[in-house]
C-alpha cells in the first residue's frame, strides 16, 4: 500500500464542498452530471465542475460520457459528462495491516479441505504458495539474501529491520487476528514468509517462528541450507 497516495486521496475530502459533492454522487443510483449536483447542493455550476474534477484527479470519482436524452445522430447534442464512485477500495492503516491477505489465504485453504485435507495443512500449503509467488515476482534489488527478503516483505507491511545476521519484522500485518487466534495465524505467517524466501531463491536464509512482544512472530536468519 502506498500510504501517501491513499492518504492524499482521502485528504481530498477535507474540503467540505468536495465532501458534500462526493457524498451526493455516491448516493445516486446512476452516474450523475455536474448540473444536477450543483442544483442539489445549491452551488454555482463552475464550482461544482471544478470540485468534481478534483475528486476525479484524486481517484475518488470516475467519469463517463453519455447522452441523457437517449437520442443519437445529428442534432442529438453533445454527450453529458457524468460522475460515479471510483471502483476499488481506499484504506489507510498505520501501521499497515493485511487482513485482506488473511481472508484470501483462509478462503483458499477452506477450498483445499474439500478433498479431506485438514485445515492447518491446507492453510500451510496455501500460505507457502502465495509467499512463493510474491518472492518469484519480486523485482531485483542489490544486496545479499536478507536484503532481498527484506525488500520483498517490506511491500507487505512487515517493516523489516536488519540487525547483524537476523532480519526482524517490526510490524505484524495480521496483528489483531494473531492476538485472537495466535496458533493458526502465526503458523500461516511462518509458512508465508518461508514461501517468500523460497520464491526468492534464497538458499542461505531461513524463516523461524520466533515470537516476541511488539513485533511479528517470524524472523529470518542466514543459514547453511
Amino acid at each position: 500500500m502506498d500510504v501517501r497516495a491513499e492518504a492524499g486521496r482521502i485528504g481530498a475530502l477535507a474540503d467540505p464542498t468536495r465532501q458534500a459533492l462526493y457524498e451526493y454522487i455516491v448516493a445516486q443510483p446512476e452516474p450523475t452530471g455536474r448540473e444536477a449536483a450543483a442544483s442539489a447542493l445549491d452551488l454555482p455550476p463552475h464550482v461544482a465542475r471544478f470540485q468534481l474534477d478534483r475528486l476525479v484527479d484524486a481517484g475518488l470519482l470516475e467519469v463517463e460520457f453519455r447522452r441523457l436524452s437517449g437520442r443519437t445522430g445529428p442534432g442529438a447534442g453533445r454527450p453529458s459528462k457524468l460522475y460515479r464512485r471510483a471502483t476499488g477500495t481506499i484504506s489507510v492503516s498505520l501501521p499497515e495491516r493485511r487482513y485482506d491477505l488473511v481472508g484470501h489465504l483462509l478462503a483458499e485453504a477452506i477450498e483445499r479441505t474439500a478433498d479431506g485435507t485438514a485445515l492447518p495443512i491446507a492453510l500451510d500449503a496455501a500460505a507457502k504458495e502465495e509467499g512463493r509467488m510474491l518472492g518469484e515476482s519480486a523485482p531485483e534489488v542489490e544486496g545479499d539474501e536478507l536484503d532481498r527478503t527484506a525488500a520483498a516483505l517490506a511491500t507487505q507491511g512487515y517493516e523489516p529491520r536488519l540487525t547483524d545476521d537476523r532480519l526482524i519484522l517490526a510490524n505484524c500485518p495480521f496483528d489483531s487476528l494473531a492476538r485472537e487466534h495466535t496458533g493458526l495465524v502465526c503458523a500461516m505467517n511462518h509458512a508465508y514468509v518461508e514461501g517468500v524466501v523460497d520464491g526468492l531463491g534464497c538458499d542461505h536464509a531461513c524463516a523461524h517462528l520466533d515470537p516476541a512482544e511488539g513485533r511479528c512472530c517470524v524472523t529470518v536468519t542466514r543459514s547453511d541450507r
